[in-house]
């Protein structure tokens, strides 16, 4: 077998490693979305659901602009006196983090019929880190079924915060579990006046269906022989978190097939931009590849155990190595995520129309807001 050495991935490699830097890139269009969940008792099974499709919903910003920057963010709201009032997950394009934080949310407490909505609605929009100007969407979802205290004196009322929203460029949408007149007449003040839309779905959030394909065991596979290219480096703390990153995709797989073949599906997609087989810093592979970080530019102490003990052009091999083979694997994986999606395509269209259910109804509107 030819040395990878003497590919063109070497002469790229050793290029940037002897460059100065990487150089400037063009500033690329942006898509920010974030959701503000009411996480108490009454919402279990919608938070259930949106955990199951988080990837699916992921996908559609891709599907819809593959070539933008793709940031997500999180705000969990309850009530004064329960575990928490709010829980904020930053923007961040590392979306196998907030998946993790995603699944660690729990629905409980509750009680009373109002919840802290105004607070959720006021961090979501003036305390997460929106990227200001340039080619940007930012889109808000609130997803609750009980209307705002409007009697705490502390909080930044609701349409005070949309006014905000406004001039920050943030669409606001409002999405209702359940069929509550009270919560109904507030969430189409707030969806109005946030530019954004009503929304109304069942209570558990409606019927997610999960569509299992012929094609997700091998898309598996070829998932978790790119997760083996990946080289962890940095601070040893951002080493070992890469690492768990990398094992992710084999317990989501574990107890849901179809929605570890979804993950898949969406870093297969966004590594024709970002280079990534798993989301987030901390990948040596991708981080050269798309010019973010340079080999002789790293510390010695950043590098892996298996590079430290290899001679400086013994690295740039090994890099280049896995290099070419992430790039053929991603390759023949576009392949199988293409087939993929014809066939949930096709499920769809065959089935019967239901109920809205929540991700349906998100995948939609992003579609339309992405491109307004």
């Amino acid at each position: 077998m030819p040395r990878i050495a003497t590919s063109a991935f070497a002469l790229a490699l050793t290029a940037l490693s002897l460059s100065a830097g990487p150089s400037p890139a063009l500033a690329k269009p942006a898509v920010e979305v974030a959701f503000v969940l009411d996480t108490t008792g009454s919402m279990g099974g919608l938070l259930e659901g949106a955990k199951r499709k988080i990837w699916s919903i992921a996908t559609a910003i891709v599907d819809s602009n593959p070539d933008a920057d793709i940031r997500m963010g999180l705000v969990a709201y309850r009530d004064i006196g329960d575990d928490y009032v709010t829980k904020k997950v930053e923007l961040t394009t590392d979306i196998q983090d907030l998946y993790a934080h995603l699944l660690e949310l729990k629905a409980r407490g509750g009680g009373d019929w109002p919840e802290s909505v105004n607070e959720a609605l006021d961090v979501a929009v003036n305390k997460l880190q929106w990227t200001s100007g340039g080619d940007t969407r930012r889109i808000v979802f609130l997803v609750g079924d009980a209307p705002p205290h409007m009697d705490y004196a502390q909080d930044t009322k609701y349409p005070r915060t949309l006014s905000v929203a406004k001039q920050k460029d943030i669409i606001v949408n409002a999405v209702l579990a359940g069929d509550a007149r009270d919560t109904e007449r507030v969430w189409r003040d707030i969806a109005q006046n946030g530019n954004g839309r009503f929304i109304p779905i069942p209570q558990d959030g409606g019927q997610v269906v999960i569509i299992e394909t012929p094609y997700d065991e091998e898309i598996i596979i070829l998932q978790r022989e790119i997760n083996g290219t990946v080289i962890p480096y940095g601070p040893k703390h951002l080493q070992k978190r890469t690492e768990g990153k990398t094992k992710q995709l084999s317990e989501v797989a574990a107890a849901a097939p179809a929605q570890a073949s979804e993950m898949a599906s969406y870093l297969n997609k966004r590594s024709k931009v970002t280079s990534e087989a798993v989301t987030g810093d901390g990948d040596l592979v991708a981080d050269v590849t798309a010019g973010r970080s340079r080999l002789s530019a790293i510390k010695e102490e950043d590098l892996p155990d298996n590079l430290r003990a290899l001679k400086p052009e013994q690295r740039i091999d090994e890099v280049n190595k896995q290099m070419g083979q992430r790039k053929a694997l991603n390759d023949k994986l576009s392949a199988l995520v293409a087939k993929r999606d014809k066939y949930v395509a096709d499920q769809r269209a065959k089935a019967a129309p239901k109920a809205s259910s929540f991700d349906r109804v998100v995948e939609d509107t992003l579609k339309a807001q992405i491109k307004r």
